[in-house]
């Protein structure tokens, strides 16, 4: 047990000095970009307000969740706190602003988290269809993809497709350079990532696992991921050149070995750096490859951050 606490005491000193790092950071650099000051007026619809006509996939700054299904996962403080990354429902993460869901699923197509379990995907896809019904110009990327550790659903492909198919937009690497406008009333782009099966492929109702890519890593340290993923954006090309979506996650990962095991005060170490991260986009010059931006617990400062880096590259001031 004294092995264990020294541990987590050198642990700790590691943390903090870690969000020291970023704190310092922000009082030197600042949090402001072009765009920062500039805050949607409806974020249910919140892509309409910036005009379709105008508003090109490669120009968006899509923001998304972590874990998107995991508000209801597990049992209530038992087990929950190990695998919810998200407070809100699937449809008022999307009320919210959020345009990108990361959804997993089983064998059985329920939602899960590692070993944690919740509902059916007909809660999702219900939620999803709700939200599309009541709005018009409001584009999501719904990456669905079988959990580590469990196998590919029983005729899942078919299932979404009877499910989504009258909104979802077709593979298509011309997609990217599209107005907004130009590729209503098709409203889903659906990447699907299965374990054993067969990936989707071009023309296909939906696409595969590279149309969407990030550079994960394992860690519970901020100031250690933040770095890496200004690292891992630099080396991408810009949006404007690339045909697929690179996702930068803004947060970070329990370790088993620590005695904070629970997601939400960990990953609440960097959750407050978003408008770090884009200004130091700015100061490094990569901020033309931020495309994904993803959180746990996402809130309205999350999304007003992405969609006004976004407003501001449509007005041509980013």
């Amino acid at each position: 047990m004294g092995a264990l606490l020294s541990t987590h005491v050198q642990r700790q000193n590691l943390i903090d000095k870690e969000i020291n790092t970023l704190q310092e950071l922000e009082e030197s650099s600042g949090c402001s970009f072009p765009g920062s000051d500039n805050h949607p007026t409806d974020r249910k619809n919140w892509i309409s307000g910036l005009n379709p006509e105008k508003v090109h996939l490669n120009q968006i700054v899509w923001p998304g969740t972590h874990n998107s299904g995991t508000n209801q996962i597990g049992v209530e403080i038992v087990t929950r706190p190990f695998g919810e990354c998200q407070s809100l429902s699937i449809y008022e993460q999307l009320v919210l602003g959020t345009r990108l869901l990361d959804i997993r699923v089983n064998e059985n197509r329920e939602i899960c988290h590692g070993i944690h379990v919740t509902y059916n995907i007909d809660v999702v896809i219900h939620d999803v269809k709700r939200f599309i019904s009541e709005t018009k110009s409001e584009i999501i990327i719904l990456e669905v993809r079988t959990e580590f550790g469990h196998s590919d659903p029983p005729e899942f492909e078919k299932y979404l497709e009877q499910q989504l198919g009258e909104y979802l937009i077709h593979q298509d690497d011309k997609v990217f350079d599209k107005a907004v406008a130009e590729i209503l009333p098709k409203r889903i782009i659906c990447i699907w990532k299965p374990c054993n099966s067969d990936p989707p492929t071009p023309g296909d109702a939906f696409w595969s696992s590279g149309y969407l890519q990030d550079n994960w890593i394992d860690t519970d340290l901020p100031a250690t991921k933040f770095e890496s993923n200004l690292k891992y954006l630099s080396q991408q090309p810009p949006m404007s050149s690339r045909k697929y979506f690179y996702r930068v996650e803004n947060t970070l990962t329990p370790q088993t070995d620590t005695l904070v095991t629970h997601v939400k005060p960990v990953t609440n170490r960097i959750r407050w750096c978003a408008r770090l991260f884009i200004a130091q986009c700015f100061f490094r010059n990569i901020a033309d490859r931020l495309q994904v931006f993803s959180t746990d617990f996402i809130d309205e400062d999350f999304v007003d951050a992405c969609v006004g880096l976004t407003w501001a590259r449509i007005e041509g001031k980013a």
